[in-house]
């Protein structure tokens, strides 16, 4: 993609620098803002022309304003842990980052509320909540490294999404900033609340298009006194993904019911998942709620249900540290399949939850025929499926992206969508528009210009045509 002229750079770090003086933290040193140009991906390396870590609203608002007027692209950046190449500066100009902003700026257990600037890391919120008693859910895979602000730009969600719900459901209102430099509020700080458009809706998972947050009234709830979790082995991938439906059709409602299959499993060998040697595939169920007898009987109940599909001797965790282990494993499964295959592509794809078991099959059918591995892993209880293309090197991309193609197409046909969590970004462009109809492409294209007339906040990511918008 055509990058902008330095010239403009220049003239937007001066004018930055000149309103900031000795506040204004600029990176234009190659190897400084390098790791700027990358995410967790793999869609390689696009370093910007400069880094500004802003740390204040003030800052940010002036970054906007001058990259609209002077047209320099800026790409706001976070932990640098997106999936979809979100936080890429695909054309150049200033990556804005939010890091050095990560205060809490308030706690409020009366309201059941938080606020928080973007740079908090996910797991950091959580922790302050439970210091009140309180909880926070969302809970993506990356919590202990990944930001706020990333989690709002992607509405990021997680294994505890399935009974809890993702970031949009948490999020009250906003400090934000839009693509002009305009500082507004939208949302509240009430639990309920419908005066106007829901702009906090549009603007949560709006990737960096359509401006920043700088600070975020998150929602609180009631942290759940008891938690117990299953590791639940099946023979089969197949068999785990009937028993979710099982168990989701019995009346009972967990937290999480995560899968990993047969490749996910032998990527964590000896990692200490108790996983017997005829096991395919296993689930973690995990069930919560206030009293212990009520959760161990629905935990009871759930292994019962998977039971009657086939399901292997269960294990329960009998205390947090072995709970922790199970997770800890868990968390692993992505490095370590990037470990085993080399390198990896990791989709986010969605299906209805009674098409996960043929979604599986046929996703393990389109890699064979390309001579490649695909393992699949993820919260299959809400029917969001984490499915990886395993490669050796960059001579397999045609093949990678063959099989791609098959994917996408596969999830649409079966009534789903191409991204549940880690978004369109640059690495789902060119597939939005199967499951989007071009009428409906253009209205957002059209929504996109009128908030950023100039185009400058992170253009060329999620529409197919990076031309237009």
């Amino acid at each position: 993609m055509t990058r902008v002229e330095p010239s403009r750079v220049r003239a937007l770090l001066d004018a930055f620098r000149e309103a900031f003086g000795a506040e204004a933290d600029v990176a234009t040193d190659p190897v400084a803002i390098e790791p700027y140009g990358r995410d967790e991906s793999d869609l390689g390396t696009f370093p910007p022309d400069a880094v500004i870590r802003a740390t204040s609203t003030a800052q940010v608002a002036k970054v906007l304003a001058l990259g609209s007027m002077l047209g320099v692209p800026v790409t706001p950046v976070g932990a640098r842990s997106g999936k979809s190449g979100g936080s890429l500066p695909v054309r150049g100009g200033v990556s804005l980052s939010l890091e050095r902003m990560n205060r809490v700026l308030e706690v409020n257990p009366a309201d059941l509320l938080i606020v928080v600037q973007p740079g908090v890391l996910t797991q950091h919120v959580d922790d302050v909540a439970a210091r009140h008693g309180l909880f926070y859910p969302p809970d993506p895979n990356s919590a202990g490294y990944c930001t706020m602000g990333g989690n709002v730009a992607e509405n990021a969600g997680g294994p505890r999404a399935l009974k809890y719900g993702v970031t949009r459901d948490y999020v009250l209102g906003l400090e934000w900033v839009l693509p002009t430099g305009e500082v507004v509020r939208v949302g509240r700080r009430t639990s309920k609340g419908v005066a106007g458009y829901d702009l906090v809706g549009l603007f949560v998972g709006s990737e960096g298009t359509l401006g920043v947050a700088t600070e975020i009234t998150l929602k609180l709830i009631p942290r759940p006194r008891v938690v117990r979790t299953a590791l639940i082995p099946f023979r089969n991938v197949s068999q785990a993904a009937e028993a979710i439906t099982e168990v989701l059709t019995s009346g009972l409602w967990p937290r999480t019911l995560e899968l990993l299959d047969d490749v996910a499993l032998q990527a964590i060998a000896g990692r200490g998942l108790p996983v017997p040697g005829d096991a395919g595939a296993v689930i973690i169920a995990e069930v919560d709620g206030v009293q212990d007898d009520a959760v161990l009987a629905d935990l009871a109940s759930l292994v019962e249900r998977c039971a009657s599909r086939g399901s292997l001797e269960a294990q329960v965790a009998q205390d947090e540290v072995q709970r922790e282990r199970l997770w800890s494993v868990r968390r692993e499964v992505s490095p370590a399949l990037r470990a085993l295959g080399g390198r990896k592509i990791s989709e986010d794809v969605v299906v209805p939850r009674s098409k996960v078991p043929e979604a599986i099959e046929r996703f393990k059918a389109a890699g064979a025929r390309a001579g490649l591995v695909v393992a699949t892993y993820g919260h299959a209880g809400d029917g969001n499926l984490h499915t990886n293309v395993l490669y050796r090197d960059r001579a397999d991309w045609p093949r990678v992206e063959a099989v791609l193609a098959d994917l996408m197409a596969v999830t649409v046909e079966l009534g789903g969508t191409i991204t549940g969590e880690h978004g369109v970004g640059l690495a789902k462009q060119r597939f939005l528009g199967l499951e989007q109809a071009p009428a409906l492409l253009d209205l957002q294209r059209r929504l996109r210009v009128f908030f950023d007339p100039a185009v400058t906040m992170n253009p060329g990511k999620v529409f197919p045509d990076p031309g237009k918008a």
